[in-house]
Order: C-alpha cells, then structure tokens, then sequence
C-alpha cells in the first residue's frame, strides 16, 4: 500500500511541476524537448501533438514565432492570471504583504522570486501551481522517509490550498485561456490544468473522508 501511495505521489509531482512550469513562464526548447519527446507526457497534449505547426517548424522558430507571443498576449496583456483580481470585489491585483497566499507561503518557508517569475504577484496562478508541487513533493518525501502521518498532515494542506484558493479562481481563468489561446500548447495546457486540479481535488477529498493514509500507517505497524 505504501508503494502504490508513493507511485501516486510521484504522479501529482510530476504533473504540478509541469503545469507550473508552462503557466508561470514562457517556453524554452529545453521544456519543448521535453514533451515532445515524451510519449506520456504528450498524452496530456492532444491537440499540440497534431497541431501542424509543431510538425513542420524547428523549435527556436516555433517558440519565437507563436508560443511565446501566445504566452505574452495570455499571461501579460490579455488576461489577468492573478487570484485577488478574480476575488476582490474591486477587482484589484493585490500585490503588497496583505495577500493572503504570501502569508501561507510564509508560514511554509516558500519563497517566490516574483523578477525571475515573470509575476507581478505572489498569487499568480504558475505560483499556487508551483506551491502545491512542493507540498506534493514534500509529501513525497514524507512517504519515502516511512512518515506517513506527516504525509497525511501536507495532504490536508493541499486540499485546503486548493478548495480556499485555486480551485476558487483558476478555473474560470483557465477556460478565459483555452478560448483565447492561439496555440495548441496553451489550450492544452489549460485544459490539462483544469481536468488534474478537479481530479486532484477528489483525490485528496477521498484520502481525507477515508483516512486513507493513516489506515496505512496503522496497518505498517
């Protein structure tokens, strides 16, 4: 059972690192290469993975040419991928230390270096993102180190980051991101995100209802 958690976990790592990753900045070939030379991973990119562009183009032209100036109109001009913006009744992108998710950060020793980020903001959505891949990777740790009511307790957090917080917002943002995308990547990309926090989110309401991770460590015993 504990494998089959840690196999799990690894899963959630994985797939809240790269989601993270392309929401949070534009992207290099060096991500590029890495999901399309993939064959899981481009699963998760069915639309990309056919998009003729992809096809026939190099990777620096590609990038260059479509995905970056999608990822600007998007993440920088278009839209507006900051949380407060969606739950201010003002509308204001909160940017100062009276942000609720920068007090959470803090509380966890999560720094973001908003500059290399490319966000003005701390609740930006590529930050909640990257957020919940470090808990998950903490997680993960915990579960590797035989600590599995520590697990449990980092599994609890992540389901209230994303009731309380992403999964508040980031929908709508996102579905805004699949109908103004101009590529393939990021309408996949969106739509990756909003299908993984949705089922995430059930996952972790099952462990939570079930006490799934503390019936393992009793049964460790």
């Amino acid at each position: 059972m504990q494998e089959d958690l840690k196999t799990e976990q690894l899963a959630r790592v994985n797939i809240y690192a790269l989601i993270s990753r392309i929401l949070m900045n534009e992207v290099d070939e060096k991500l590029l290469k890495l999901i399309t030379e993939d064959e899981n991973m481009m699963s998760f990119f069915p639309e990309f993975s056919k998009w003729d562009r992809r096809k026939h183009m190099s990777a620096k032209n590609l990038i260059e040419q479509y995905l970056n100036v999608d990822f600007t109109n998007l993440f920088l001009l278009h839209l507006i991928p900051y949380e407060s913006f969606y739950m201010r009744d003002d509308q204001q992108m909160e940017t100062g230390g009276d942000n609720p998710v920068q007090a959470l950060y803090n509380a966890f020793d999560f720094r973001v270096e908003l500059d290399e980020a490319r966000v003005m903001s701390a609740d930006h959505i590529g930050v909640e993102l990257e957020f919940m891949y470090k808990l998950c990777e903490a997680q993960y740790k915990a579960l590797e180190d035989g600590e599995l009511k520590v697990a449990s307790e980092i599994a609890g957090i992540q389901y209230n980051f994303l009731k309380d917080h992403l999964l508040e917002w980031a929908p709508m943002f996102l579905l805004n991101v699949k109908l103004e995308a101009g590529t393939a990547l990021y309408f996949d990309a969106a739509d990756l995100a909003i299908e993984f926090m949705l089922s995430d989110f059930e996952y972790l309401t099952e462990l939570k209802e079930t006490t799934f991770i503390e019936n393992a460590l009793e049964e460790s015993k």
